[in-house]
């Protein structure tokens, strides 16, 4: 079987419980743009998770969403933030180490890179007070805007190339340089707005483990040719990288 023949299957977190399993609208967006990229999407909500039984994948994405709780990182929780899902927590960051543990191709945005650092032992800002550029106006639906800042040589880097990227921005809480974990690196980072986030971030010994804070699923980004390789490039590395895995393993199994 050729690489170009294979379509990985690719665990997806969801925010939302769906009818018969399928995606909520939140959720739709990152199962659509694995799509695009060639990978069979599956979903897997906290409801239904049970640790040790979960369905065979080749790669993990894991979405964004609401506030990791701080109680995980070992904080006390800052009034910004309103509410938490300690379930869905828990899901998350076991699903972040297993793929970590288990060199299976990562994916990880926006809380998901959030769940990342935790998982590995970092932990967040619980709030930028500033809300530009990194949420959009207050009583809105849109995306803040800011530039990102690529680390040479880095994953990011050889997806999505060297040259400055220009992202949207939905979050009030982020890893900063300090509060990154133990043997991750960064990836890109913004100073705009008062604050230096980074932007992505990845382990460094892994085949594919990239944490980005924008949303490149959405159509704002995965829509427009400009936002390319800050959107489906990623996705399609991603897909490549947990196609390859696949096919390294169905290989390894063969007598």
């Amino acid at each position: 079987m050729s690489p170009t023949s294979t379509r990985p299957r690719i665990l997806i977190t969801t925010q939302h419980a769906a009818v018969d399993g399928g995606w909520d609208d939140y959720s739709a967006d990152y199962a659509r743009a694995i799509a695009a990229a060639g990978g069979d999407a599956i979903p897997i909500h906290f409801d239904h998770y049970v640790p040790g039984d979960v369905p065979e994948h080749d790669g993990l994405v894991i979405i964004g969403g609401v506030d990791v709780d701080p109680a995980r990182y070992g904080e006390a929780r800052h009034r910004s933030v309103q509410r938490s899902v300690p379930a869905r927590d828990e899901m998350e960051i076991d699903l972040a180490r297993l793929a970590l543990d288990q060199r299976r191709p990562l994916l990880a945005i926006c809380r998901g890179a959030q769940v990342m650092n935790v998982a590995c032992g970092g932990s967040l800002l619980q709030h930028i007070d500033e809300r530009m550029p990194h949420r959009g106006p207050a009583g809105t639906d849109e995306s803040g805007w800011h530039g990102v800042t690529v680390t040479p040589g880095s994953l990011l880097a050889r997806i999505a190339g060297e040259a400055p990227l220009r992202v949207n921005s939905r979050h009030h809480q982020a890893v900063t340089p300090e509060r990154l974990a133990p043997g991750l690196v960064e990836s890109g980072r913004t100073d705009e707005g008062g604050v230096v986030v980074l932007e992505a971030f990845e382990a460094p010994d892994h085949p594919f483990a990239l944490g980005v804070q924008w949303h490149p699923e959405r159509p704002e980004m995965s829509g427009d040719p400009m936002h390319e390789a800050a959107s489906t490039r990623l996705f399609e590395a991603f897909v490549d990288a947990s196609r390859e895995g696949a096919i390294r393993s169905a290989g390894a199994g063969e007598t």
